[in-house]
Order: C-alpha cells, then structure tokens, then sequence
C-alpha cells in the first residue's frame, strides 16, 4: 500500500462520514495547498521544520517507541490554520473537529508509515529527507 493509500484509508477510518475516498484523497491534497498532492514526506519535513516541541513530537512518530500527542493550535501553527480549513471543507466538517481529528490522524499515519525507518528510506534519497531528519535528530539529542 503506498503512502496516499494508506492516509485515505486512515482519514476514513477517523472521521465519521469520511466513506468517499475521493473526498478523503481531495482533503489530504488541501493540506498540501495550492494544487500539490498530498505527500507525507513533506508533511513530515513541515512538521519538523516547525522546530520546538512540534519537530520533538514528530520525531516520535517517526520511531518506532510511544508516539507524543500534538494539540490542535499547534498543529495549526505548524501547518496553517488555512489548509486545516481547506481539509475540514473537502470533508463537510468543522474546522475544530478536523484539527483535532489530524492530531489523531497524522501522528498514526507517520507512525504506521515510518515503521523500521520505512518512510525515511523511502523518501530521504528523493529529496535528501534522511540527512535533514537525522540532522534534526542530534540537535535534539
């Protein structure tokens, strides 16, 4: 299963009424922005890029230990409060309900796709992702 497979299939899961994969692919794309398709890589590299305690959590779903919580106004800081609304539209719900169902929804997905460093493999020769993630990884340490 690739990536968007498996975000559709998670959004779906996680938001009542989210039972059209084209509606949850069409609100994953809004998180990107502009036209862009939805790419976990580079929801991860937003994410830690963010700095602070939201690049410390995502680090833990990129592990294969505990995943740390996200609240919803950071996650909005992170990403942007704008494309947080774009996602609730494409799905017909509440900008609130989406937040908080992204903070459920993204740590998971970067958790079940970083399994073994599965996503860092995957996506780090493409755009040098590896480098930037571990990088980050002994500033914090």
């Amino acid at each position: 299963m690739n990536f968007k497979s498996l975000a559709i299939q998670v959004v779906m899961d996680h938001i009542e009424g989210a039972n059209n994969s084209n509606h949850a692919a069409s609100a994953l794309d809004r998180l990107m922005g502009g036209n862009r398709a939805f790419d976990l890589g580079d929801v991860v590299a937003v994410l830690l890029s963010s700095g602070g305690d939201v690049a410390r959590k995502t680090k833990t779903w990129l592990g294969d230990g505990t995943n740390e919580s996200i609240s919803a106004s950071q996650l909005a800081r992170a990403i942007g409060a704008h494309k947080i609304a774009a996602f609730a539209l494409a799905l017909g719900i509440d900008r609130d309900h989406a937040g908080h169902r992204l903070t459920q929804i993204l740590p998971e997905l970067i958790d079940k796709s970083s399994q073994g460093g599965a996503l860092l493999n995957k996506i780090g020769p493409k755009r040098g992702f590896t480098g930037f993630a571990s990088r980050l990884w002994k500033k914090s340490a």
